[in-house]
């Protein structure tokens, strides 16, 4: 919610009413996933990448897609990851012309400003480093050039938590510049009904038009720069991000760049969820998907909670987190 009528407050509601316009955009073609759009929307805007980790048919490709239609001259790539995939096959490599006598940068398919890249970990660690370069600072550097990447620019890769026969597991200085981790997972029964009646003349991606220009997005990303986040919210932020640090279970908790990307996160939340300002349950609603892929689990804990899965026992750690690091009440309770 918007309050009242400054001049910052109309840019502030501007931003909300362009964010709504995207998600409601892509809606059209991922159905039933409004919070999961939601969280690759707020990486979007804060400037973050995405890791979607789910089976094979869950529509990662289609949302990846779904936001570069969304914006009017956004380009979009898709890089199919396989253990043969070359660094040079993402960055682009200079070829020699023989007409000019020189060599010719041939940009690869990371030059976009949305990347798919499908199936990151079955690409060699090698390959897989080439995206480091990118994904933190925005360029890369081939045969001793630098060049800069597009903006806005997005990584969004996926990965198929079940099959692991020929997987390499990412590393954690890669995990640490995805600025989120999140699934997809499948629709509930009418929604996949609702999805097989809507591809029966072609899929209604092939029909979805942009409803921001790039510039607008960019005004969007400065936008939530300027959502505000209260001194008490900030500072219990970063407790909580320490407490995974402190907490039982935890070999590694999350690094300051954890913190950063929190806070930065929280803001882009907001605007999407149509407020200027961040609430506490900002925070805890983006604590795993920002948090949880950063965390290093201890063996004893691994062997102790061996029958839940990775998320119900990332779900223990947040809750024992909490309550090292209470949320801070209520303007009116205090």
């Amino acid at each position: 919610m918007i309050r009242g009528e400054t001049p910052a407050r109309a840019d502030a509601q501007a931003a909300v009413d362009l964010a709504a316009r995207i998600l409601a955009n892509v809606e059209r073609v991922v159905v039933g996933k409004h919070d999961e759009i939601a969280l690759v929307l707020a990486a979007l805007i804060s400037g973050g990448h995405v890791l979607l980790e789910d089976v094979p048919g869950t529509a990662k490709t289609i949302l990846a897609r779904a936001i570069a239609q969304s914006v009017d001259d956004a380009t979009f790539a898709r890089i199919q990851c396989t253990p043969d995939l070359q660094p040079t096959d993402i960055t682009g490599l200079a070829i020699f012309d023989q007409r000019t006598r020189d060599f010719e940068f041939r940009p690869g398919p990371v030059f976009a400003n949305i990347v798919l890249v499908d199936e990151v970990n079955r690409a060699l660690p090698r390959t897989q480093s080439a995206l480091l370069e990118a994904m933190a600072e925005r360029q890369v550097t081939v045969d001793g050039a630098t060049r800069p990447l597009p903006s806005p620019f997005l990584v969004i890769a996926s990965e198929n938590p079940i099959d692991q026969e020929g997987t390499f597991p990412l590393p954690e200085a890669q995990l640490d510049r995805f600025a989120m981790r999140a699934r997809l997972g499948y629709p509930r029964e009418d929604e996949e009904v609702s999805i097989i009646v809507a591809q029966r003349h072609g899929h209604p991606i092939e029909r979805l038009e942009p409803v921001v220009r790039a510039d607008e997005l960019l005004v969007l990303q400065r936008a939530a720069d300027d959502v505000y986040v209260d001194d008490l919210v900030l500072r219990w932020t970063v407790r909580l991000v320490r407490a995974t640090r402190e907490v039982a279970g935890v070999a590694v908790g999350a690094s300051v760049r954890g913190s950063i990307t929190l806070e930065r996160s929280a803001r882009a939340w907001a605007l999407v969820q149509g407020r200027d300002y961040v609430e506490p349950e900002d925070i805890e609603r983006l604590f795993l998907p920002v948090l949880g892929h950063r965390l290093l689990l201890t063996a004893s804990y691994v062997a102790e909670t061996r029958g839940l899965a990775r998320d119900e026992a990332l779900e223990q750690i947040r809750e024992r987190c909490l309550e090292l690091a209470p949320a801070p009440a209520p303007a009116w309770e205090r």
